[in-house]
Formats: C-alpha cells, structure tokens, sequence
C-alpha cells in the first residue's frame, strides 16, 4: 500500500511559498486507480523513445518523482497529471541548484514529454498542462561530460582483452573495436552478423537513435578482431555479440544488453590501469579524431550519424587537449619551500 506522501519537501516548499500538505493535492494515493501500461502516461511516454533515451529519461522521471515526494513514491506511481503551475515553477527552482543546467533540462523535457500523455490519454484537460508546462530551460554553461581517451589507454584496454585468451577475450576485443568505430553501447548489442561487411568495413546500424538506419564504417584494423571474433563465433545467423558461459561456451542465437557492455568496460579498464573511462569516451574519441585527421564537418557529421552539426561539435575533444600542450609550453621556476 503506497503511503500518503506531501508533493514536494516540506521545509523547501515552505521556503518557496508553496505547501500542499498530507495528501496529493487533496488525493490520497491508496485511493488512485491502478493503471495498465496502456494507461500509465510514464509508460506511454517511455515507450515512445529510442532505448538509450528510454533509460536517461526514465531515470529523470525516477528523480523527480523522489524529490516531489521525499522518495517514498516511484515515477510510475506519481499522479502527475494533477501537477499545476506552482509545483512545476518550484520543482523548476530545485532542480535549477541541485543540478547542471544540461541536466535539469534534461529532467524538465522529461517532465513536459510524460504531461503530454497525461494531457493525450485525458487526465488532465489542455490549460492546465499548458500552465504546468509553462516553465522555461535552466540557463548556464556546464563543462562538457566525458572526454577523449589517448592512443595508450586505447591500446592498454584492447590488450587486457587479447592477454585473455578466452572466447570472452576476443569478443571484448571486436566490441571495443567496433566501439571504437563510433557506435553506440545499445548499437553495438542489436548488431546482427547480416549488418557487418568485412571485405568493405561497412556497419549498417539498424534503428539507431532517432530510429534511424544509418551505414557507417570500421575504423582500421578493427575488421581483424571481428575476424577473430567470428572464427570462435562461427558463422550461424543471429546477434553478433553473444553471452559467454563460465564453461567458455559462445551462447549463439542470444543477445546480450548493454549494461554488459559497462559491466565489460569497467572490468578492462580496471585491468588495463585506466581510470575515468565510459563507453561513450570511444564515441567522443572516434569523432574527435576525425576532426584532428583534418576531415570535413559535413562527413563527420555524417559518420557521427548526427542530424545537427552543433551535436557532433559538442564531441570534439580536442579543445582540452590543445590548451594541455599550450598550458605545458609556460615556465613557473621552482625554487623549493622555504623551511
């Protein structure tokens, strides 16, 4: 039975001037309707994005709906449709000093996106989710996540795969090379044995962001660890990346998910010495090496598979380590502490 909890903190709506007291704006929630998928407008809503999209933006929901009611109700369990203007406006505030302003608008396009299916599946009528929608983005600049792994961390992560002489070893191995190509962890799990070309390095990535279909291409060298891969693998249609059981055995005809592939990651990176390191590095290593290969913006955005150039520019790494090398250029003299 789900308790009756107040929206928002009280001692934050207090200081906001908003207070809504013991029950949902006067509903208790052991008194709402249970709700199918069909009817649910967080499900309706999640269902309508790309996996990777589904995962972030669900997330955002989670965390709001812990910060309306101090935790103790889930996204998919919160009324929102009952939400006005003075709750949005407040929980706008919230956000806008506990986190970034990429990610508060991140959280805030979430919460506009599940008011819409409460609006589309009539819960609540088109004023008040104009109203309660009626909040504008977090302005501000935050530094970029992530960044651009070298030449030696690349080759330290590949390495603890191929001393692993295990069917495990050589699939880590393809993966990372393929990640390496600029593809997506949740597009490297859905790649089909039907979608790489070896002879022309082509990568067809089927229902990619934007549920797109795209065609893109092995970086060098990467076709020989998906060689390897397949001699193990064999050539049986199917996923491309299988499950390896502790018996070393290849699961052929099972797909894995992409939290395997962060699961994997850590692990090499862990091996390999190298800290700080997500699977999207490789995505900002991939395109900021094409830029540093002196390769036009209109093919790297096409490589990135981005519809907006201003995305692919925001993977550019190569800042940072520009004014790393102009940084090293000064001279401060050092002359020893004086004791």
């Amino acid at each position: 039975m789900t308790p009756n909890v107040a929206i928002l903190d009280v001692e934050t709506v207090e200081n906001l001037g908003v207070y809504i007291g013991p029950r949902v704006l006067g509903v208790s929630l052991q008194e709402l309707p249970q709700q199918t998928e069909d009817t649910n407008p967080v499900f309706v809503y999640l269902s309508s994005l790309s996996e990777s999209s589904r995962r972030t933006m669900g997330q955002s929901l989670d965390a709001i709906a812990g910060i309306l009611t101090q935790g103790q109700v889930g996204s998919r369990n919160f009324p929102w449709w009952q939400l006005k203007y003075q709750h949005t406006t407040a929980l706008r505030s919230i956000l806008m000093e506990r986190y970034r302003p990429a990610t508060a608008n991140k959280m805030i396009a979430a919460l506009k996106g599940v008011l819409k299916e409460c609006w589309k599946l009539n819960l609540m009528n088109s004023d008040d989710r104009m109203r309660a929608c009626d909040i504008k983005s977090i302005k501000g600049e935050s530094l970029p996540s992530g960044r651009m792994l070298n030449q030696g961390e690349i080759n330290a992560l590949i390495q603890s795969c191929c001393f692993d002489k295990t069917p495990t070893g050589c699939r880590d191995a393809a993966m990372l090379a393929v990640m390496m190509s600029g593809l997506r962890r949740s597009e490297v799990v859905k790649l089909d044995t039907t979608d790489i070309n070896i002879d022309s390095g082509a990568i067809t990535v089927r229902a990619g962001k934007g549920n797109k279909d795209a065609i893109t291409f092995l970086q060098g060298g990467a076709e020989q660890y998906l060689k390897d891969w397949l001699a193990i693998r064999g050539d049986a249609p199917g996923a491309l990346f299988n499950p390896v059981t502790q018996k070393k055995e290849v699961k052929v005809g099972h797909s894995m998910t992409d939290q395997v592939i962060m699961n994997m990651l850590l692990k090499r990176a862990k091996l390999a010495g190298v800290r700080d390191v997500s699977p999207h590095d490789f995505r900002r290593t991939f395109i900021s090496n094409l830029f540093d290969a002196g390769i036009d913006s209109s093919t790297v955005q096409g490589l990135a598979r981005h519809s907006n150039f201003a995305t692919t520019q925001r993977y550019d790494r190569r800042g940072d380590v520009a004014k790393q090398k102009a940084a090293a250029q000064l001279y401060i003299p050092y002359f020893g502490n004086n004791k």
